[in-house]
């Protein structure tokens, strides 16, 4: 007897499904992972969204709960797995697994200990999606995205560190809203580290084309009366506050990886602050992973935009690069 199905359906051809175009998986399903998730499945960009995470009941609850959602959101499949082969044929995997500083612990052993995850993570997601471009979000950012360009053997322009998107965000909403105007009518940029050591570009700070450096030559120094430095420190501390409050930071860091993914996946050639392979640039020498201005399109980092920076400007990205090497060059295994 006839079922439901093959009552209700007549199939008009058979054969393999046809494989995702625009898949994206997300590598650790934490409070980071999840608003990572949330926030590309609300920009409409994906018709596969893959978790994947070592806790598995917590997996397949979240997967269970984004599915229940289903009516209302425009990806025909949510999938989880802690076995990385559901991650198979992913455009772009978003890597935010790993483990938290604890206190007391140096950065170094930290990022050690990462990197010994990095290595079980790594090498599966190059396995099952060879072609993708991989976007490192876990902290310390820049070197753990140093870390999968080295384990995964890639080209360094689809390796990509979240890196001072966040930042920069920050800045042009803090800057912004002292200026009582929206944050996308700010321009301004971080570049540098993803953390302390972060640079701020004074020189390039505008609204409407308006530099703010020619209406107040010491904006952004300690001979400022107006004290704008401090929103620069303001940002740094951010994150610091934030977890103080709540206990994590995770929206703003997820809205910030959707923004840069829906960049990738539409072939944009829009240009973000994230990080990005720096050998030769700047006068820096050392293999780092640091942020400037990047165009992103479909291949990943197409291009970096040559900043006209000034020499203060250059001497803090460069020490901003020493601070990371000097954690890098002590790594183990990679």
């Amino acid at each position: 007897m006839a079922s439901i199905l093959q009552k209700l359906i007549t199939p008009l051809f058979s054969g393999p499904p046809e494989p995702p175009r625009n898949k994206v998986t997300v590598v650790g399903v934490g409070q980071v992972g999840m608003a990572c998730a949330v926030s590309i499945l609300l920009r409409e960009l994906v018709d596969e969204l893959a978790l994947v995470d070592v806790m598995e009941d917590k997996l397949k609850g979240e997967m269970m709960d984004l599915q229940h959602g289903s009516l209302f959101l425009k990806t025909p499949k949510i999938v989880a797995d802690k076995d990385y082969s559901v991650t198979a044929n992913s455009r772009i995997v978003v890597v935010t697994a790993g483990v938290r500083q604890q206190e007391g612990e140096s950065r170094l052993n930290l990022v050690q200990r990462n990197v010994n995850i990095f290595k079980h993570i790594v090498p599966q997601i190059v396995r099952y999606s060879p072609d993708c471009i991989i976007i490192v979000v876990s902290n310390p950012v820049d070197v753990l995205t140093y870390v999968t360009w080295k384990l995964s053997g890639l080209p360094k322009h689809r390796v990509i560190g979240s890196g001072t998107n966040l930042d920069s965000a920050r800045f042009r909403f803090l800057m912004a809203d002292k200026l009582g105007i929206h944050a996308s009518s700010f321009n301004g940029w971080i570049l540098g580290e993803h953390g302390d050591t972060s640079v701020p570009v004074w020189s390039g700070t505008n609204v409407a084309g308006v530099n703010l450096q020619t209406l107040n030559p010491n904006i952004g120094t300690d001979c400022d009366d107006e004290n704008w430095k401090e929103t620069h420190k303001m940002v740094v501390d951010s994150a610091y506050e934030v977890i103080k409050l709540k206990g994590y930071t995770n929206w703003a860091i997820g809205l910030s990886v959707a923004d840069l993914t829906e960049s990738l996946i539409r072939n944009m050639n829009r240009i973000h602050p994230v990080s990005t392979m720096v050998q030769g640039m700047y006068g820096i020498s050392d293999q780092v992973y640091l942020s400037l201005p990047c165009v992103l399109n479909s291949r990943g980092v197409s291009s970096v935009v040559n900043m006209t920076l000034t020499d203060d400007e250059v001497a803090q990205l460069q020490a901003s690069a020493n601070t990371l090497w000097d954690i890098q060059k002590d790594l183990q295994d990679i």
